[in-house]
């Protein structure tokens, strides 16, 4: 789920929902720079080997850079004042990263990532494909919940042509798994006149514009906004069958 206006449907991390069919989080491809269209290559592809330290020091500077884009814009950082903030030189900055942007587009890889884990932990081994999406809302709203500041990357990556790519390709992703477990319920419930697509671009739009006007921290519980959208979602997906 990302963008209705400028509200986040989700994107990046929503653009992962219910993706849990074989457990694994796949690139989500190259983004596309307007000054040299070439591919921002992936972190994990320069083939670097890191040491428990390593990889410790690349974590720190990871979550530091978050924080600050998050509160300062992508923009208006610098790498200097990454580097600044965290009392390293430049090269170790660039030692893990060739450039900000590698960093950004990794900080919302991982943001993907660890959304997967939080959805596919809640929806486990369940059957029933109508719980399944009640789970992966639920989930999906509360990760959200207790990442503001990913939050706030995903809704600036979705007005960026550099990172817009990596948003639009997870709302693709978000809406293929969706369709199929809202193809399940329908088979499961006998409901002949659902439409699956139509049914799973309707969720995230529930679920993405509740969490954009609600969440984090807007003056709603995150467990009533859940309700709210389970209410409002499964309610619409199942009333043929109620009117049975």
């Amino acid at each position: 789920m990302t963008n209705v206006g400028t509200t986040p449907t989700y994107g990046a991390p929503v653009n992962t929902l219910f993706r849990q069919r074989d457990g694994k989080m796949r690139a989500m491809g190259p983004s596309l720079t307007p000054r040299s269209r070439r591919p921002v290559r992936l972190a994990g592809d320069m083939g670097k080997q890191l040491t428990p330290r390593g990889r410790q020091r690349r974590d720190q500077l990871i979550a530091f850079a978050t924080a600050r884009f998050a509160e300062r814009g992508y923009h208006d950082t610098s790498v200097a004042e990454l580097v600044s903030g965290l009392g390293v030189g430049k090269g170790v900055f660039y030692w893990y990263f060739e450039s900000k942007e590698q960093l950004f587009v990794e900080i919302l890889r991982q943001a993907q990532l660890d959304l997967r884990d939080a959805q596919r932990a809640a929806i486990g081994s369940e059957r029933d494909p109508v719980r399944r999406i009640e789970l992966g809302i639920r989930s999906t709203l509360a990760w959200i919940d207790r990442h503001p500041d990913h939050n706030e990357l995903i809704r600036v990556a979705a007005g960026d042509d550099r990172f817009r790519h990596h948003v639009r390709r997870g709302e693709e992703i978000a809406l293929d798994d969706l369709s199929k477990h809202v193809k399940d319920a329908i088979v499961d419930r006998d409901l002949r006149h659902a439409d699956p697509e139509m049914v799973a671009q309707a969720i995230l739009g529930v679920v993405g514009r509740l969490a954009g006007t609600f969440l984090p921290g807007r003056g709603a519980p995150v467990d009533a906004v859940a309700d709210a959208a389970v209410a409002f979602c499964l309610g619409g997906l199942l009333a043929e069958q109620h009117a049975k």
